[in-house]
This record gives structure tokens, sequence and C-alpha cells, in this order.
């Protein structure tokens, strides 16, 4: 596409006000969805209203210029991706605009994402209505999207697919015109509007026509099936379903109109539900027993492949998953009733039903509301955690979403894994089994010109295949880029004709999603991994590439593959703070990665990717948190690639002062420690201002109090104590600001009957890691792994949560020796000691009946979600508050001048909330001295009484101090 047209058209849609961006970083940000395409737009605009939307077609028809409308982007079949405009209707248009409890619906813009939609909706009645599609992806799906697509579901065996639950869209079309599709036909949204009334009949009559021309064909090719998503909708312009435009527009991907608000229905909530684990060999005995659970009208029975489950559990922990039933392949059933003694005999008679037909290996109900949702969660990121498996496979989309009968399934399933089989390929199945769909990664190489080859052949065989039993290429995820030219293996000429007859009757310039469903684009042209080049992008970090031949960092970056967990707002997970505190794009981990495989295709050489100013600004607010490690689906560390990028990127160049100051941290603490008492004085003169500035931190936090080394001893003594059984790491920053909970941690361990042995000499590094010094945090590692790898396997026990981290997982890929691997072993988190010691019959002489706790995100994602809560509940703390999210801090990030704001909007995410919620008096956890900080900010209260260490909660020394209750409970702390 020339650049003259477009650079007319960004100047036409900035004259009429339009938010539009065509930087190249953002072009790289919408160049990929969660298919294995990508795709370069023109420009992004982030429309309004439906004004501007119609501004804009009417723009864009002039200039003969292709639009997609894209929501969350996690499209995988790469119907959210175009080479002209990408309309985001995600950041603006996002809103519940009416709710009518009378005819229970409900009217919305298109970009509302549906988990907002469901806790909107339940909010205004009282928990007894929602909004009933709920795919896997639904924290970050639209409901725009999920029409285009036509949606599903975990539950869609009880509640079907998106297209019943319209009632009508209003649309602007191709030539910028606002009209109504529902039941009926279609009409000018105001019929005042002459223009938009011609342009509505013509529509109109047009669909009337066509339907009249193919009765015979529309009702024997299409609506065959439960699942039939693929092509266009045409049954429901039958007379005897209504004429019904709005519900033929569902699955139509973006090609015939942009949505700008849609009616939907309201869904009733059942009060009682019990979910039912089975265990099978393989998922074609699962599939075997399918038809038999629909007897029992459950509203959801998902198939899940174990291989996802190891996956979870290898880089989630034990606890992500619970407990399961044997088996190679699992469903989930979930029952439903109103009332809970009589599902759950449903599910007895269920478990004996089975037991007898002798397919399943075990079963279990699922009572805990805990164990249920950790289980959903597992199924829910099936797509991300598929994607990169425990034994080092990668699989990618492409047929992921094939549909047949759910009475034909296993014997599709049986065929399906011996055409895997002939082409030496595997499977990763998961997806709706009750409803016949199942979503499977498969192991393609899409690399590689032969790999390429291999997934051609087998992606036409596959459709011959799915047809052959009657079914579907596509059962929700529409057909895009990757299925669109196989329409003609599933439907007739005619039918094709049909669809090429609809489109030209919504579009007649082909500038809505062009090549998507009719005259499609080559499903094997824009792979995004095609022609990736070897450029030497050599690292400081141990990055071992999952596929032999690969270099370490592109592989690690290509992780991503867009499914978007990031651009979750609300939930289980922590990621991604910076996303959920801005809602752009740029700010999630997806886009960070995007534009990381960018670097790596497009760069001449490493050196200049290395230097890109693109990646630069988009790592410019990752808060280096690391929740993405874990709750990232595809396992993506931006941690550890925005180390490794700075790290490059500065090389020969002045850095940010605050890498100087807030990045040498440890070395300025030992200077500290010296003269605290001078320099906390200074600090509270009017020369703090100006110090700070210098120092490339903002004045708007104030800073703590140093301590002296003075201060540190008379905490944890001077002397070591013979045949020591435990070492207690003091790292810097609980010497330089908090050496009472050094002594706390100290004294709680030898009340556990500990021989402790304090190392407060060694530095963890992280620093120089996180600001990307890693020449420096890698001889300091060093170092440190010398001066702790003692002959001995001895718990290392670190008092502070983000240095445990480091020294846990950043030690051995910085410095991979098998001394580092040894300490790297041997570290444990505070709270993962008191558990050992709680475990093992201590206790201590007091705890709080409540505690607010905030879970150092690096804690999070190294030790576990639980690591905290867990020490708590086995301590006997009866009330857990939670602040599920990262405090804002997150090091040296919420000290900089330029990320304050955005640091305290992140604390609004939960920690904010969580602290105003707390009633008076009980303690707040803040094991993290981040943390600690924030909740100083947060709550005016400078002291380090704002918040405590669970070693100063637990302190024998203070126990007899506390006040207690005649029961014995602890009033005051």
């Amino acid at each position: 596409m020339s650049s003259a047209p477009s650079e007319a058209l960004v100047r036409d849609l900035e004259d009429v006000g339009v938010e539009i961006d065509g930087s190249s970083r953002r072009l790289t940000e919408y160049s990929f969805d969660a298919s294995n395409y990508r795709v370069r737009p023109t420009a992004v605009a982030f429309p309004r209203n439906s004004q501007e939307v119609g501004s804009i077609m009417r723009i864009c028809q002039r200039h003969g210029f292709p639009v997609t409308s894209r929501g969350g982007g996690t499209s995988m079949a790469g119907n959210a991706i175009g080479s002209g405009l990408v309309l985001d209707f995600s950041r603006y248009m996002n809103r519940l605009l009416d709710l009518d409890l009378e005819s229970k619906t409900v009217k919305v813009e298109p970009g509302i994402v549906l988990t907002t939609l469901q806790k909107e909706i339940q909010a205004a009645t009282g928990g007894k209505y929602t909004f009933a599609p709920d795919p896997s992806s639904m924290g970050r799906v639209t409901v725009a999207g999920a029409i285009g697509n036509d949606a599903c579901g975990n539950h869609s065996v009880r509640d079907g697919r998106t297209v019943d639950h319209i009632v009508s869209v209003d649309l602007v079309t191709a030539s910028g015109h606002l009209v109504t599709a529902g039941p009926g036909g279609v009409w000018a949204f105001d019929p005042l509007d002459a223009e938009s009334t011609a342009e509505a009949a013509r529509i109109h009559d047009g669909l009337k026509r066509l339907a009249d021309a193919n009765l015979a064909l529309f009702r024997t090719e299409f609506g065959r099936l439960a699942r039939q998503v693929s092509g266009y909708q045409l049954a429901n312009l039958l007379p005897e379903n209504g004429f019904n435009t709005a519900k033929a527009l569902a699955g139509s991907e973006g090609t015939c109109a942009v949505i700008v608000s849609a009616t939907v229905k309201l869904a009733q909530i059942s009060p009682a539900a019990l979910l039912v684990c089975l265990g099978y060999p393989d998922v074609v005995a699962a599939a075997s027993d399918v038809p038999e659970i629909l007897r029992f009208n459950p509203a959801a029975v998902e198939g899940i492949d174990d291989a996802i489950v190891q996956t979870v559990r290898h880089r989630r922990g034990d606890a992500a998953v619970g407990a399961l039933p044997e088996g190679k392949a699992y469903l989930y059933v979930d029952l439903d009733g109103d009332d809970p003694e009589d599902v759950k005999q449903q599910a007895e008679v269920l478990l004996q039903t089975l037991a007898k037909r002798g397919n399943i290996l075990g079963g279990m109900a699922v009572p805990d509301p805990v164990e249920r949702a950790n289980l959903w969660r597992v199924r829910e990121d099936g797509a991300g955690l598929s994607s990169r498996l425990v034994d080092g496979n990668q699989s990618w989309a492409g047929w992921e979403d094939a549909a047949v009968a759910p009475e034909n399934l296993a014997a599709y399933l049986s065929d399906f894994t011996a055409l895997l089989d002939k082409h030496q390929l595997r499977g990763i199945m998961y997806g709706h089994f009750g409803a016949g769909c199942t979503h499977v990664r498969v192991t393609f190489d899409p690399r590689s010109e032969s790999g390429r080859e291999v997934m051609e052949r087998f992606l036409r065989e596959a459709a011959a295949l799915v047809t052959r039993h009657g079914g579907s290429l596509s059962g929700e995820h529409g057909d895009g880029r990757a299925r669109s030219e196989l329409l003609s293996v599933m439907y007739s000429p005619a039918a094709l004709t049909a669809f090429a007859d609809y489109k030209a009757i919504w579009d007649p310039q082909e500038i809505l999603n062009p090549g998507i469903i009719t005259k499609p684009a080559p499903m094997m042209s824009e792979l995004a991994l095609a022609g990736v080049p070897a450029r030497g992008f050599r690292t400081t970090f141990a990055l071992e590439p999952t596929i032999k031949g690969q270099e370490g960092f592109p592989d690690a970056v290509q992780s991503c593959i867009g499914v978007g967990r990031c651009r979750t707002t609300a939930g289980a997970g922590v990621m991604c703070p910076s996303y959920r505190a801005t809602r752009d794009e740029k700010d999630s981990t997806r886009a960070r990665a995007r534009v990381l495989q960018e670097m790596v295709l497009g760069s001449r050489t490493a050196q200049e990717g290395w230097k890109s100013q693109d990646v630069r600004d988009s790592l410019d607010l990752c808060l280096s948190c690391k929740a993405c490690s874990t709750d990232c689906p595809a396992g993506v560390d931006m941690a550890s690639y925005k180390a490794e990028f700075f790290h490059h990127f500065y090389q020969g160049r002045l850095r940010p002062l605050s890498h100087y100051s807030l990045g040498w941290l440890p070395t300025w603490l030992k200077l500290t420690s010296r003269i605290a008492p001078l320099v906390n004085m200074t600090l509270r003169s009017p020369l703090a201002a100006s110090i700070a500035r210098v120092a490339g931190i903002t004045t708007r936090r104030k800073m703590p109090a140093f301590a002296s080394r003075k201060q540190l001893e008379r905490e944890i003594g001077t002397t070591t104590p013979d045949n020591a059984d435990t070492v207690l790491f003091v790292d810097s920053f609980t010497r330089g600001f908090r050496p009472a909970v050094a002594g706390a941690a100290k004294r709680v361990l030898e009340d556990a009957q500990r021989t402790v042995e304090c190392s407060a000499d060694q530095c963890c590094g992280l620093t120089w890691i996180s600001t990307g010094q890693l020449d420096i945090a890698r001889k300091l590692l060093s170092r440190t792994a010398a001066a702790l790898d003692d002959g001995t396997d001895r718990p290392i026990v670190v008092v502070e949560p983000s240095c445990a981290a480091a020294l846990r997982k950043d030690l051995p890929e910085l410095v991979p020796t098998e001394s580092a691997r040894r300490v790297a072993n041997r570290i444990q988190n505070f709270p993962g000691a008191v558990l050992e010691q709680t475990n093992a019959g201590w206790r201590p002489k007091a705890v709080p009946p409540a505690v607010t706790v905030q879970t150092h995100c690096h804690e999070y994602a190294t030790f576990g979600s639980a690591t905290q809560t867990s020490a708590l509940a086995a301590l006997g703390v009866a009330t857990i508050t939670q602040a599920n999210g990262c405090c804002g801090v997150a090091g040296n990030f919420g000290f900089e001048h330029q990320h304050f704001d955005v640091s305290m909007a992140v604390a609004e995410q939960s920690l904010a909330p969580a602290l105003r919620e707390a009633p008076e008096g009980t303690p707040v956890l803040t094991d993290g001295f981040s943390c600690h900080m924030q909740v100083r900010q947060i709550l005016d209260n400078h002291s380090d009484q704002a918040s405590r260490h669970l070693a100063e909660i637990i302190d024998p020394q203070k126990a007899s101090k506390q006040a207690t209750s005649p029961d014995g409970k602890t009033i005051a702390y």
C-alpha cells in the first residue's frame, strides 16, 4: 500500500478529531493477534462513539482503504489483524448503556469486556443474572469480538453460542451509515436520517432477495450442526427463522459491518453448582462418555489433556492444580440446579453410571470453591499452557477449533489422532467436548519450509476429515486467515457463491476485513515465524532455546502467542499491573513481547536490534514484577527480557540517573550505614528535594530513614554460632532500612529450635538486574554463590522476598554453574521457612486474629501465589485478606519521578482498596520493602509501624507485649 493514500487518510481522520496512531511501535503491537499470522496495519484508530465510527468509514470508503475491527485482539484464526486501518474499540467504547429487567436485556458498546459486563449485570441484579457466553478468554474478549466470532465458552452445552443471545445490533455500514439489524430485517437507527434509511432499505432488500433465491440451499447446508460456525450463518435469513439479520451477522468476523452497540439477553444464574472431574486413559475414551454425560443435562462438559495439567504443575506448583483423579485426559462436568443436595446426588449418580460403563479411571466431585476455581483456571489457560510444554515441545494454532456432533466426537478424535500420527505430529487437546468442539494445538514447525509443507498437507487433510464426520472447520474461533481457504472443502460452490453475494450486499467495495471468508488469502501466507533471520542475539541470561538450532533470545520472546491474559483487569493473577493502570495495549506484556519479536525479525544486525527505541519505549512502564513469568500461560518472562535488553541498549550510553542512584543502592547503603544520622538529618532538611531530583527520584515519595551498622548488629549480633543448621540471609534492603526485621526473623527461627548463622555481607544483585546492569550483577552473584556454597545443604532463609526470588531464579540464569544451582536450590523465602516449622509442630507464642497481606510480586511468581496465605493459615490466623495485585513500587520503578503516577494507579487496583477496607487495628503484612514503602505512601504513615514483616508479627520477643482478650485472642498489634 503506497504511503500517499495512507498519509491523506490519516490527515482526513485527524481533521475530524479521530485519535489515530501510525507510530512504528503502535503498528507492531497491532500486527499480531493470537494466531500464527503477522499483518502490519497502516494505522490504528481509537473511536469514541458511533458518530466517529461513521466518519471513519466514510473517509475509508472514499480512499478505498481496508478496515479491521478489533476488541481484545485474541483471535486464533487471524481475523483481528489487517493491512489497512485497525479500529480498537476496547479503549473508549466499552460501557454498559442500558439494562432492562422487564425485557431481560442489556445494551452495551462493542468494546466492553465480557467479565466486566458479567460483573456489572450481577451487581445490578443482585447476582440473579449474567451474560451467559463464557469463552476461556472472557477476561479480555469484548462483546463485539464474541459476536464477530460467534464465541461460545465453557458452558455452551447449556448456554449455546453468542448468536443465541443476540437481540439486535447497531451497525455502521461500510458506507458510514448507522443502521440496526434484528428480527425481520435492517432499518435506520434514526428514521429521520434519509441517507441511512435508504442504505438500510438497500441492504434489507438485497438480503431478502438472497434468501428467497436460496431457500433450499440455506435449509440443507447451513444450521446442520450446533457448532457450525464456519462461513456465514445464512440459515438465520430463512423465513422460519424470522429473517433475523442480527443473528446472521454472528460469526461474520467484521467482514460485513462495524458493530457500535449490541442488545443481548440476560441469563439466569443457577443457585447451586458442583464440578465433577473425571479421569480417562486418553481423549477418545473421554469423548466416548460424552453422550451419556449429556443425559444428565450438565451446564458444561470440558475436556483437557494431561500435558496441560503437567505444564501448570511445573510452572505454578502442585497447589495451582490440586487433586485430580488418575488419568491422561480429563473431563470437567459442571452440574447445577436450585438445590445443592439435589446437585450433589446427581453427581453421585453420574459417577456411578460412568463407573459401570468402564471408561473412566477415576472421578471426584470438587465442592471446594477455591479448588474449583483453580481447576477452571487450568482449563481457561489451555491455549497458552499447551503452546510450550514441560518437555520443550511447542505447539501452534491452525487447526484448533473443529467441531462435530457430540455423538460423533469419539470416532472423529480416533481418526484425527491417526492423522496426527501419519504426519508425525502431536496434538494437545482441550475444549468443549460436550458440544463436540475440540481445541487442538499441534506441534507444527512454522519456522522451516519443510515444516510449513507438512503443516499445509495436514490442514487440508484435517479439513477433509472433519467434513467426512459431518463437522465444521470452526466451532467458535471463526475462519479468519487460518481456514477461509479451506471453506471450499466443507461447502458447495453454490454455498460459496452465496457467501460472496452476502458480503457484497453489506460491503460492495470490499473494504471490511478483506481476505476473510470470501476471496481468502492463502492460509500459508503472512506467517509470523516464516523467514525470521538468525542475527546472533547473545545474552547474559542463560536463555536456552526449546527448539534445537534456534537462538535463545528470539525463541524466548516468541513464547508470546497473543492469548492476552495480560489484558485482564481483574480476577485471578497479578499480570499485568501497568496495563491494569493505563488500559493501553502498549503497556501489556503481549505488546512488549510483540515489539521484541519485531526487533528480532526486522533488525539488520543484533547490534541494531539491541538499540531499538521502539523496544525501549515499550518497556518503559514494565514494573519488572515477574508476575508474567507465572501468570502468562505461555510463560513469558518480561522482567528478564527487559533486564537483558537494557543491558545491551545502554552499553556505551549514559543511563537514567535512577540507574546510578537506585540501581547502585546496595553500594550506597554500605556508605550510609556508617553515617546514617547525618544522612537522615540531610533528608529531613530543605536539601532533600534537590538531592532527589539529582538522583532521578520523585520528590512526591518520602524516603525512609537509613539504618546504621550498629542498629543491625544490635539486632543480629556479631558472633556466629558453631554448627548452625540454618543460614539467615540478611539482604541490602533489610540491612539498610529494616534491621529490626532481621532481628525478628532470627528470633523466630531460634524459637523454632533452629541454630541460625546470619549472612549479612552478600548481595543478590537485584537492583543491578532490574536496571539491566548485568555485568555487575553477574560478578556480585558469582561472589555470593561462592560464599554461600559451603558444602552443606542447610536452608538459606532470605528475609526480603525479592532477594529470595533473585537468588532462586536469577542466580542460576546469570551464573550457570553447579555452585550457583546448588545455592539456588537451598533458598527459602521466609514464609516457606515458617510453614516448614509449623508443619514440624512449632507454633508461635501469639498471632493476630486477622491480617491484611500484600504478597510481593517476585515472591508470588517464584514461590507460588499461596506462599503467604499458606503460612498465615498454618500459624492460626483466622481471617486473611489478601491484596491480589502488584503494590506499584516494584523496586526502583515507583521511586522514579516519571513513574510515580502510574505507580499509584497500580496501587489502586488492589492494595489501596484493601487498606481502606481493613478494620482499624488489623496488622498489614508486607514482607517486601517495596510493598512496605507503598503502604506508607497510601496511608500517609511514614513510620515502620505502617506495615509489618511476617517475622515481626510472630516475633517471640514482642509476643509478651501483646494485649490479649480473655479468650486468648490477640487484640492489639
